[in-house]
């Protein structure tokens, strides 16, 4: 078969390219070890980027997390001696990064990334190549003293303040982990139902109540006229924070539990092991009793 302009045409078009010191182009890795990656420009020489112009990231390892046909935007710095494009990621990413941060912040997209670092109030994580900051109080639910326990450990977090002109990226897990938890005491929530009865320990005590945990996490008020047969003024009269009691549930809504410890003394032991239900953590249906059950789940 005769051969047309068409079957040059790459190879034409990379004759015409122009790349100048500065630019930022793609290029698919072709091959890739502990000190460099080779990328294919589409152009009559190759790229290379070091393993120090690949990532800041400390402890990155090329072999380990880039991959031959991955797709590389990098900036090109000048020509090696080969001939070779000299290219830096890491310039590209202090130009291309930032604007993939904006929009994960606008998105609110799950990014997964490993702790690098622990720091004054918190700890280092890398997105795009550029250093993120998770400050102790958005590492989990609640604030986290022991940071140190969190090096190198993965974490899933979202973009909640990016400055570029500041360098400033401000990461978050808190709110992952709060619709989690949210999502898992729903699930829970649901396989009880009114006129259930199993054991608590008291929480705390308020003026018009008591919190009781129950033993699968899920926590509820016993009103004070639900604390005792007889009248009281406080729950302090006949409760303190840690006694164990038996509840029973005497209403669900909006995802809150309403307990009485004084209707749960009139049940008869017997209901608990009556009580049928599906487990949350699986589709099949289950049977147990209501007390094998909280005995084993845990948030």
């Amino acid at each position: 078969m005769a051969e047309t302009m068409k079957d040059y045409e790459k190879e034409l078009d990379a004759s015409f390219r122009n790349i100048e010191e500065g630019d930022i182009i793609q290029g698919t890795v072709v091959s890739v070890d502990e000190n460099e990656v080779v990328l294919d420009l589409n152009y009559y020489a190759s790229g290379v980027i070091s393993a120090e112009d690949y990532s800041n990231e400390p402890g990155f390892s090329l072999k380990e997390n880039v991959k031959v046909g991955d797709v590389v935007s990098a900036t090109v710095t000048n020509k090696d001696e080969k001939g070779r494009i000299r290219l830096s990621k890491v310039e590209a990413a202090d130009v291309l990064g930032w604007e993939k941060l904006k929009e994960y912040m606008k998105t609110g997209e799950v990014l997964d990334v490993v702790v690098k670092g622990v720091v004054k109030g918190g700890v280092v994580a890398y997105v795009e190549d550029i250093r993120g900051f998770i400050p102790a109080s958005k590492l989990g639910v609640n604030y986290v003293e022991d940071t140190e326990s969190y090096l190198n450990k993965p974490l899933q977090v979202q973009v909640i303040d990016v400055q570029k002109d500041a360098k400033k990226l401000i990461l978050s897990a808190r709110e992952i982990l709060r619709k989690k938890e949210q999502e898992e005491k729903k699930n829970l929530i649901s396989n009880i139902a009114v006129g259930f009865v199993t054991e608590a320990t008291v929480e705390s005590l308020q003026t018009y109540g008591a919190f009781v945990r129950l033993d699968n996490g899920i926590s509820g008020l016993v009103h004070i006229s639900q604390i005792a047969g007889k009248r009281i003024k406080h729950p302090s009269e006949v409760l303190a924070v840690g006694d164990r009691v038996k509840v029973k549930v005497i209403a669900i809504k909006d995802g809150k539990l309403s307990l009485s410890i004084r209707e749960a003394e009139e049940s008869p032991a017997s209901e608990i092991e009556e009580e049928v239900f599906e487990l949350p953590e699986s589709k099949e249906q289950a049977t147990t009793s209501l007390g094998s059950l909280f005995a084993n789940i845990k948030l």
